[in-house]
């Protein structure tokens, strides 16, 4: 008996070191006068956006490399104008940044997932897709691994991109800033969608997003501005135990890599790598490796 309840306990432990962490303890809802709510106590997180303003929200914590999951329901319908982003970031003119944004689209027609990464300042390595499901349908996960040796972008577990580390090629790679998880629903109808050709419709507003299931197992920085790694982001561990997880290290094995392959053989739409406009001033050095 004593043994089984020993079991029991680990696994209730194990449980609650994945369960999704409460948004009130882990986001300030930061602009947007109320257009942004936590609701079901902590379980539930909403962005509006209106001819007002739009509404965004931040982390608590900044990390240090980690594997964030976040489950997003996208705007419905006519979406065209609007963007949806969920991003890390540092801050400063040097900043390095991960990026999901989600750019809407007339009804019928498919939402565009854009990926970029930015380090020391530097972005425009641009890769977009569009997605094999309804976004606004339903609840999907959205991911980044972002470990010293790739950034991989991933949704619903499927792996899309993977940003390498080419530092020793003398490509400069984010691993020196921590970055806060930012989240934020936006007019961007100058350039969101079809190149701005297509405004937002304001009969559709309030427009919304909804956002649950958040977990993040990561290195998150204390105040005393050292990462702590080692439990998930709403579980405690005693200061000096814990280590990263297998997230840490780990790498796209063979067949993930030709998971991979297929979505971005059959539904990325841009490349920066292959853009004529971009290659035609030279091809930047990581495309060629």
């Amino acid at each position: 008996m004593a043994r089984m309840a020993v079991s029991v306990l680990a696994i209730l432990l194990a449980s609650c070191a994945v369960a999704a962490a409460s948004f009130d303890k882990e986001f300030d809802v930061t602009w947007g006068d109320g257009r942004g709510k936590i609701l079901n106590n902590g379980q539930l997180l909403t962005l509006g956006l209106d001819k007002i303003s739009g509404s965004g929200f931040q982390s608590k914590h900044e990390y240090l490399y980690g594997k964030i999951d976040m489950q997003l329901k996208l705007v419905p319908g006519n979406s065209a104008g609007t963007v949806t982003a969920y991003y890390l970031s540092s801050q400063g003119p040097t900043h390095d940044e991960i990026d999901f944004e989600f750019l809407g689209n007339v009804t019928g027609e498919p939402y565009t997932l854009h990926t970029n990464v930015f380090t020391q300042g530097q972005g425009q390595r641009e890769q977009q897709f569009h997605l094999w499901f309804d976004p606004t349908n339903d609840f999907h996960t959205y991911s980044i691994l972002w470990n010293p040796k790739h950034i991989i972008f991933m949704v619903d577990d499927m792996p899309i991109r993977d940003y390498k580390n080419l530092e020793g090629k003398g490509i400069a790679f984010p691993k020196n800033q921590p970055m806060r998880l930012y989240s934020s629903l936006w007019n961007a109808d100058d350039w969101a969608t079809q190149g701005g050709r297509v405004k937002t419709d304001w009969s559709h507003a309030p427009f919304s997003a909804s956002y649950r299931g958040f977990k993040a197992d990561a290195c998150v920085v204390t105040a005393g501005g050292r990462p702590r790694c080692g439990a998930s982001v709403g579980t405690e561990v005693a200061p000096g135990t814990g280590a990263a997880g297998e997230w840490y290290n780990q790498e796209l094995d063979l067949t993930r890599q030709q998971r991979m392959r297929w979505v971005q053989r059959n539904y990325m739409i841009y490349n920066y790598c292959t853009d004529p406009k971009r290659v035609a001033k030279g091809v930047p050095a990581e495309c060629s490796m």
